[in-house]
């Protein structure tokens, strides 16, 4: 940096309004110099093309958020616009954007997540091995676990990961989330539960079942060559039934076949459900995945509330989330809202809208504002594969 070689106030002038333009040129001088020093040494920035080969970056302070954003029944219904004006009333653009893809559809959903990538955000799939109607609690159907491992569905997995190939982009995959529940067709619950195996000591049938089912589909996926996929295991926060052999531990497939732990974490969705604070609904829950592997990241796949006034106050549990998450769980590096509503049986509604009141979208707006929660994804080059 420029120094100059004499005190300024020492220098022979013959006025003091000559002294001070001097030391004011000589400031200029040296501020200039220290910039273009600064130039020379620090890195430029460099623009990473996302139609390149490229992946995204976990980031090391921070940690990226994201959205569902009510796409329909099947939850895959994507339009540009939804998400758009979703990202205008929350205040932030998402670097996640989650829809589905169900078995029942037979089909890549191509154009949405071609949607999604050019709009700057990384696409999540929920990809559920489920039939129409898609109906809960209704057991096995023609995509059961045994099904799929007996070869039954080998041409649709084969022809769906050649489409993720060839989508070409960075994409997030949760296969059968939340298989300790007891609602989706592919529980253990409806596969033997926790009949032991015999000489296996802490292994039960319907884990194992999953277990092997979901190896089974990463295998095949992996070797069509979609390595663009990064796969996410996802529990319910608290399994149900509430048993050792229903735990996350029993299902998780090995951190092989895992690039992210995932959480859905949600308050109360109905007028029969207790309400309950944000904290003890992740607190236990991320130490149990936590422990599954020490290194890998933690997203809250999914995580929301409905307004129920008399209950609970969602501004309140909003804010309370943003701030467990930040200050209590540094393994956390992406969190998804479940942004939907909908009409139940007996004609209450379940709103889980972040603008389900005034007060909860401020909230969720004064929280997400926070720089901490990254709206864009950080990129590099990827590297070459031969």
């Amino acid at each position: 940096m420029f120094q100059p070689t004499a005190a300024v106030d020492d220098l022979p002038l013959r006025s003091e309004g000559h002294q001070r333009l001097l030391k004011q040129l000589l400031v200029t001088l040296g501020l200039l110099l220290a910039l273009v020093s600064c130039r020379k040494t620090a890195p430029e920035a460099v623009r990473v093309d996302p139609n390149a080969p490229v992946q995204v970056v976990l980031p090391k302070n921070g940690a990226y958020t994201g959205a569902f954003v009510d796409f329909g029944d099947a939850e895959d219904a994507v339009a540009l616009e939804t998400i758009e004006d979703f990202e205008q009333m929350v205040g932030k653009h998402q670097a996640i954007i989650a829809s589905s893809s169900y078995w029942g559809e037979q089909s890549f959903p191509t154009a949405n997540l071609q949607m999604i990538w050019r709009h700057g955000s990384l696409p999540l799939v929920f990809w559920s091995p489920w039939d129409r109607p898609y109906e809960q609690k209704k057991g096995p159907d023609r995509f059961g676990l045994n099904a799929i491992l007996a070869g039954a569905w080998n041409r649709y997995i084969d022809d769906w990961a050649d489409a993720a190939r060839a989508f070409g982009h960075p994409l997030l995959v949760s296969f059968g989330d939340e298989m300790n529940g007891d609602w989706f067709p592919w529980s253990g619950v409806y596969y033997g539960g926790g009949k032991r195996i015999p000489g296996r000591p802490n292994e039960w049938e319907g884990p194992d079942l999953f277990k092997r089912t979901f190896r089974y589909v990463v295998d095949r996926v992996r070797a069509r060559g979609a390595h663009n996929i990064q796969w996410i295991f996802q529990t319910n926060n608290y399994s149900f039934p509430m048993d050792t052999w229903n735990f996350a531990a029993a299902y998780y497939p090995g951190s092989d076949y895992v690039d992210w732990l995932g959480l859905s974490v949600y308050g109360q969705q109905f007028t029969d459900e207790p309400w309950s604070n944000f904290l003890p609904l992740l607190d236990w829950p991320y130490r149990e995945m936590a422990r599954l592997d020490p290194t890998k990241p933690i997203m809250i796949t999914e995580w929301a509330a409905g307004e129920f006034p008399d209950s609970g106050n969602k501004a309140q549990w909003i804010s309370e989330a943003f701030e467990v998450m930040r200050t209590k769980c540094p393994r956390v590096k992406a969190e998804v809202y479940w942004h939907e509503r909908w009409q139940n049986d007996d004609q209450t509604y379940s709103n889980l809208h972040i603008n389900s009141s005034p007060e909860a979208l401020a909230a969720y707006r004064k929280a997400v504002a926070d720089p901490y929660w990254l709206g864009d994804l950080i990129l590099r080059p990827a590297a070459r594969t031969k």
